[in-house]
């Protein structure tokens, strides 16, 4: 099984809104070859990447697999602009879950030679920091549990982006410190599904906080010939944990800040072979 049938499988799945019920090939062993499987899966997509997901590495594979953190495509027709409560399509037998998240916007394209990046250089990177929420999602129910290189492998477990309103912005010039500011550090995040809290956390909820993630997916996106582009959104990491959730449940989002505290809320329904193409 080539990294292309793998690929056509994912993609092929994804299209008819089907739930797979098994990993459609070998599984990787390296993420070197995941990675390859999702550049194959993109060009099959073939739609806009608007931004990219952080996802993180369970403590006990980080050491595996050199590194703490994968990277997954946010494709265009999957993002929305939040202006009111959302309904989005999830894979029936499939996987799903609702992931709070600090969004990063890219202020300017990156370097395609430097693929290496201190906590400075990755802020210099950014303009701004919004809510929002990652829909994590896949035709493979056991996507998460089969380890980072198949989440890797099917573009990082990622079935779209809301955005919501700006948190905060940030000056290319200003000291390096603002993301370590009162301000910023108290934005927290709670999630609730079905009326029923699942989780909370904050900005610095994953280890070694936002800057950090976006210094490495800056430096493992000009490996893969892809750096940074102006207007990018970066969705840092799931801030107040991974909550499963199944269609035709809800979920609201609360963000809280001294500038503004922004709800979003969404509720699920069954993908179709249409809304599984252009959610």
């Amino acid at each position: 099984m080539t990294h292309d049938d793998i690929a056509q499988r994912f993609v092929a799945a994804r299209r008819a809104a089907k739930a797979l019920n098994a990993y459609p090939g070998d599984i990787p062993s390296r993420l070197e070859d995941s990675y390859a499987i999702q550049e194959r899966a993109i060009a099959l997509w073939n739609q806009p990447v608007i931004g990219w997901k952080i996802g993180r590495l369970a403590p006990d594979k980080q050491a595996e697999h050199n590194t703490e953190r994968l990277a997954g495509p946010i494709f265009a027709p999957t993002f929305k602009d939040y202006t009111g409560p959302v309904t989005l399509p999830v894979f029936v037998g499939g996987f799903a879950a609702v992931e709070a998240e600090f969004v990063f916007r890219i202020d300017h394209d990156a370097d395609p030679a430097k693929t290496e990046y201190s906590d400075e250089e990755a802020l210099r990177l950014i303009d701004a920091v919004f809510a929002g929420i990652e829909m994590a999602g896949s035709p493979l129910p056991t996507i998460n549990a089969l380890g980072p290189t198949v989440v890797a492998s099917d573009f990082g477990n990622n079935f779209g982006l809301i955005l919501g309103e700006k948190l905060a912005e940030f000056d290319s010039d200003s000291t390096v410190n603002v993301l370590n500011e009162h301000a910023v550090k108290g934005f927290t995040a709670r999630t609730e599904i079905d009326g029923q809290v699942v989780g909370s956390g904050g900005l610095f909820t994953m280890p070694g906080g936002p800057l950090k993630a976006i210094a490495w997916l800056a430096g493992h996106l000009a490996a893969r010939g892809r750096p940074l582009k102006r207007g990018q959104l970066i969705s840092s990491g799931a801030t107040t944990g991974i909550h499963d959730i199944l269609p035709g449940q809800s979920s609201v989002v609360t963000f809280s800040g001294p500038l503004a505290s922004p709800v979003l809320q969404l509720k699920t329904a069954p993908a179709t072979p249409k809304t599984a193409e252009l959610a």
